[in-house]
């Protein structure tokens, strides 16, 4: 089992010597512990629809709550989830990064708020922000795989759940709690803090937070031939919440509205490339036609602009949340989620509106958890969205869409002895009409899952799951068409794609008592008309994509073992690798190369630290006209201690330091990779209160 977990080709000559370390280390027997660490409560996984721990879990899920997100929050989602096994981030300078799950993203990542989806417009494009705000979340899930049926058939990537404090479901103690918390950032001179506060009486209870966040362009590593920092890396944020609940004894019902404005700069952007279009599957720029392969063929670019173009954010969101127990016989809960979503964002250059984007969206879900029939509890509910999304200006390669999705789901389980059985069926249909031409596609799609964990002996279980999943093509996928100059391609959709059909099989094998501890889990995931970009041309760094449909396989395995070698220290193996590629031969773009980490921790008394090194390998495994990426080494450091004042309110200062060495790194999953590298060496000092 560990030997398999541990040899991964990973092609970087320093990532041998803390493999082999770990792998010693996570080797030696419980018994040669000092002191067995104690088994902590296990923190309940919301997004798993039923209540579930993450050992009850049929596939892998992480929860990164308390101290530990504390320290893991960066300015964007991607950011804070990236280095979990299994998890990487889109990264598109400092402004946006989504979550990139298993090689898969955009659509394939679901992202929900307490269980509702949200609306904005990083789906689309990798240059636009994820509007949910890590500083205001308590709690961040991750569900690797099509786990979560119940949230979307189409996220056979996975789902990341941000829960927060927006809705209030229950009367503080002592009438009111909240924290606050500042922090200050080296590498982008960035300055950050947030607040929340909860009051409440009786059976009324209100909820106020807000965060801000103002940055610099950030410094990179030692030795880029683009300078000491990337241009329009900056990245100035705000976000503020009010919520209302009746809060009873069995249940509550509570609005919250959220208003967020964002502006950031997009760094890469050319102008060199406003005056092509396409001759056929050929691209042609500067008043010539491009002869792929001719030598000496010149184009009239002109790829520097001194200003960078600036997105100019704004969204907005009113949502109900509720929740009723056992509100009729047979029935332990009744849940609602709904909500309306008004995003805008402005792509500003030289002063100057280009490109306004607008997403309007309504979306209502409604859960019915029903007690055990005939030894099965599960729920059943219905899912239902509209969105509208326009782009308008220079950069609007997508007309105006309306796209409309019903979904109905039943999620079952079953236990019986050491053994607990999930089942999970849904059914989807989703309408994308473009507006402008009129052209309307329909998409039907059942999705189902059959998966269950033994509790083998104590201590251990070992988990299965099969999911056949659909997944309707978006409406950018469908209707693009134009040149979208932030991730230099030329989009063209296609109307006629089918609907995604993926088949997955995944184990997970997890020790959760004892000195060591470990999560291990491999994977295959077989998707049929699997939809991707495809190249078709490329002119000095523009591509011709080209939304296209073939058979895919993804493979990978990932994981992490932990070995407490006293009471107060522990050290830690993680690792990663997936390998994709079309069925008929080739690759498929950007996808994240393998990882290995070594981690250290410590607490005693009131300080905890860590300190890790990660070793990202190499990708050449690359699709046409991509380019491969070289690996690279980072060495990271945490240290917290723990206080309380004259009043007993506790306080916690924290460092965190990330590439400490100040290596130069790209990362792979990027479309605008060599034009804004990673972060250099970054120290950030936080202050949090809770009170």
């Amino acid at each position: 089992m560990t030997t398999t977990f541990f040899f991964f080709p990973l092609r970087a000559p320093h990532a041998r010597r803390p493999v082999a370390c770990a792998a010693l280390l996570a080797l030696m027997p419980a018994a040669q512990a000092q002191e067995p660490a104690a088994r902590l409560p296990e923190v309940t996984v919301s997004a798993s629809g039923l209540q579930l721990g993450v050992s009850e879990m049929t596939q892998p899920a992480s929860i990164i709550e308390g101290d530990a997100l504390v320290r893991r929050r960066e300015a964007t989602l991607g950011g804070s989830l990236d280095g979990e096994p299994g998890i990487a981030a889109s990264h598109f300078g400092a402004g946006a990064s989504r979550p990139v799950i298993r090689g898969m993203d955009g659509p394939r990542v679901k992202v929900l708020a307490d269980g509702a989806e949200v609306h904005d417009a990083s789906t689309v494009s990798p240059d636009h922000a994820v509007v949910a705000e890590p500083l205001l979340a308590t709690q961040v899930e991750v569900l690797r795989g099509p786990s979560a049926l119940v949230y979307g058939a189409g996220a056979v990537g996975g789902v990341v759940n941000v829960l927060d404090g927006k809705v209030p479901t229950a009367i503080p103690e002592k009438g009111y709690e909240g924290s606050a918390e500042l922090r200050a950032g080296s590498a982008a001179h960035e300055k950050a803090g947030a607040f929340a506060i909860t009051g409440g009486a009786g059976h009324i209870a209100v909820h106020a937070e807000a965060a801000g966040r103002s940055s610099s362009d950030y410094r990179v590593g030692k030795g880029w031939e683009g300078g000491a920092r990337v241009p329009g890396s900056f990245n100035d944020t705000s976000t503020g919440s009010v919520g209302l609940s009746w809060v009873g004894s069995r249940g509550y019902l509570g609005l919250a509205v959220t208003r967020q404005n964002a502006r950031y700069g997009l760094p890469g952007h050319s102008h060199g490339f406003e005056d092509c279009h396409t001759h056929g599957d050929h691209l042609h720029c500067g008043g010539h036609d491009h002869d792929h392969g001719e030598e000496g063929h010149e184009h009239d670019h002109d790829h520097d602009h001194a200003d960078v173009p600036v997105v100019d954010l704004r969204s907005e969101r009113v949502e109900i949340r509720g929740e009723l127990r056992d509100p009729f016989a047979g029935v332990s809960a009744l849940r609602l989620r709904a909500g309306t979503t008004d995003y805008v964002h402005d792509e500003v250059e030289d002063g100057t509106v280009a490109t306004t984007f607008r997403n309007k969206a309504h979306d209502l879900r409604v859960e019915l958890q029903h007690q055990p029939i005939a030894g099965w509890r599960g729920l059943l509910g219905v899912q239902t969205a509209e969105r509208k999304f326009s782009a308008v200006g220079e950069e609007a390669y997508v007309q105006p869409t309306r796209t409309r999705s019903t979904g109905l789901f039943l999620l079952e389980e079953y236990r019986i002895g050491d053994w607990r059985i999930e089942a999970a069926l849904r059914h989807d249909r989703q309408t994308a009409q473009a507006l402008d031409s009129g052209t309307r596609r329909s998409h039907n799609g059942t999705s189902a899952s059959l998966g269950a964990v033994w509790r083998f002996t104590p201590g251990y279980a070992l988990g299965a799951s099969l999911t056949r999943a659909s997944r309707a093509p978006s409406a950018e996928e469908l209707y693009a068409r134009g040149l979208h100059m932030a991730t230099a391609t030329y989009e063209r959709g296609d109307a006629d794609l089918r609907a995604e059909v993926s088949r997955n099989v995944n184990l997970t094998l997890r020790k959760t008592s004892g000195a060591t501890t470990f999560d291990l889990s491999v994977y295959r995931n077989r998707i049929r008309h699997y939809i991707y970009g495809r190249t078709l041309d490329e002119v000095e760094g523009l591509q011709l994509l080209q939304y296209s449909q073939a058979d895919a396989t993804f493979t990978g395995i990932e994981g992490r073992v932990r070995h407490a070698l006293t009471r107060h220290v522990g050290v830690t193996l993680l690792a990663d690798r997936v390998h994709a590629r079309l069925d008929g031969g080739g690759r498929l773009p950007r996808i994240p190369p393998a990882r290995v980490g070594l981690r250290l921790d410590a607490n005693w008394q009131s300080w905890e630290g860590e300190v890790e090194w990660l070793q990202v390998a190499r990708q050449g495994r690359v699709a046409q006209f991509e380019s491969a990426t070289p690996g690279y080494g980072m060495l990271n450091l945490g240290l917290a201690y723990n206080g309380r004042t004259s009043a007993g309110t506790p306080w916690q200062v924290y460092l965190k330091g990330r590439n400490l060495t100040g290596r130069l790194a790209y990362a792979h999953t990027s479309f605008i990779k060599d034009a804004a590298p990673l972060a250099g060496r970054n120290l950030t000092l936080g202050v949090r209160v809770e009170f």
